[in-house]
């Protein structure tokens, strides 16, 4: 009888064995798959702009010379357009006004909440 309860318990231990093997085999195929997925999905994000066409860019120095050539401080008229335009690669028409034409360049404000853009 002895040998009976022997080989009974050593098959038990071989089929916990096997489960734990097979847990850890299914956690270490799981842990691999998900680092396999994000990995891809870096590559992805990472070479995903080189697919993205550029917008246009505008010409600012043109657009803003028009939009300060009514300004009576026209050098800081033209720096801060310039600039407003760089960040927003747009520039409201006119000599003034129309920001709603250009959020982003109606936003832009410095470090005194006063709106930075003519």
């Amino acid at each position: 009888m002895p040998k009976a309860t022997y080989f009974k318990h050593a098959s038990w231990d071989m089929h916990v064995k096997k489960q734990v093997v097979t847990m850890a085999f299914s956690k270490k195929t799981l842990i691999f798959t998900l680092l396999c997925f994000i990995l891809i999905q870096e590559l992805e994000i990472y070479n995903g702009n080189q697919h993205m066409v550029a917008a246009e860019q505008i010409d600012c120095n043109g657009k803003c010379s028009y939009r300060c050539s009514k300004a009576s401080r026209q050098k800081i008229c033209m720096r801060a357009c310039n600039d407003c335009c760089q960040i927003c690669n747009c520039v409201p028409p006119g000599t003034s006004g129309n920001r709603d034409m250009c959020p982003c360049y109606a936003s832009i404000t410095t470090h005194g909440g006063k709106l930075k853009c003519p």
